[in-house]
């Protein structure tokens, strides 16, 4: 039997349903009306009339399809550079391993069966307890490079590059190279100083001079914007 709701009646989560069949928006509507910290703030048939909502409203959790007719779950994922915790809905397995490259939290075969589901959206809310009780983001990293440590100002950053099974990580006019992931750097990156813009480049957001189409400008460097990445830059842009 699932406990896991005790203790989480005075926290509770926003969270949208974005389902193009009818029948199982109901089934899943059913399910978080069950939820005590759970709190229904959406129902939208497809991806495109639920952005506004994300954009503006900020919900905690998406429940979201992955199979719908004009923008499948898994491409409205890739629009987004910063977005909700997200349980994927399918009846397919295969979708799992595409799934999980994205960081979703959690994955649902139908048809949605509540203890499941419960499973699903208590991990949810355990993550979202443990990032509040994270300490403050740090304003410095260090590096290992070759035998010894370097000690940077994240403010000093201009660019990272992946670079096969290391990265590149350009501070003014000096450039440093790392044995690690793209994805080991950006999880240390404070998601509102930086933005991946590419599969191959972080950027700090800050430092960007110039943005002509699909290339930022930053110190003496031009760094490409993948296609579906250029609304989310667009996005986190303080624009007039």
């Amino acid at each position: 039997m699932e406990n896991a709701t005790f203790g989480y009646e005075t926290s509770t989560m926003n969270c949208i349903i974005i389902d193009d069949n009818e029948v199982a928006r109901a089934a899943v509507k059913h399910c978080v009306e069950k939820t005590p910290f759970l709190t229904l703030t959406g129902v939208y048939t497809n991806p495109i009339e639920a952005l506004e909502a994300i954009k503006n409203d900020k919900p905690d959790l998406l429940l979201l399809d992955v199979e719908m007719p004009e923008m499948s779950g898994i491409d409205f994922i890739k629009t987004f550079h910063d977005i909700p915790q997200v349980i994927l809905i399918t009846s397919k397995k295969e979708y799992a391993a595409e799934a999980f490259d994205f960081n979703v939290t959690d994955y649902i075969l139908k048809p949605v069966e509540y203890p499941r589901f419960l499973k699903a959206v208590t991990k949810a809310k355990e993550m979202q307890e443990s990032l509040k009780k994270e300490t403050p983001e740090s304003s410095e990293i260090f590096i290992k490079v070759t035998n010894k440590f370097v000690h940077l100002n994240l403010k000093d950053i201009l660019v990272v590059e992946a670079l096969a099974d290391y990265v590149n990580i350009y501070v003014d006019k000096q450039r440093y190279t790392v044995l690690s992931t793209m994805k080991a750097i950006e999880d240390k990156l404070p998601k509102k100083d930086f933005i991946r813009v590419h599969r191959s480049y972080i950027v700090r957001i800050d430092k960007i001079k110039e943005i002509d189409d699909q290339v930022i400008s930053i110190a003496d460097q031009h760094i490409p914007i993948s296609r579906n990445m250029k609304e989310s830059v667009m996005n986190a842009l303080n624009k007039l």
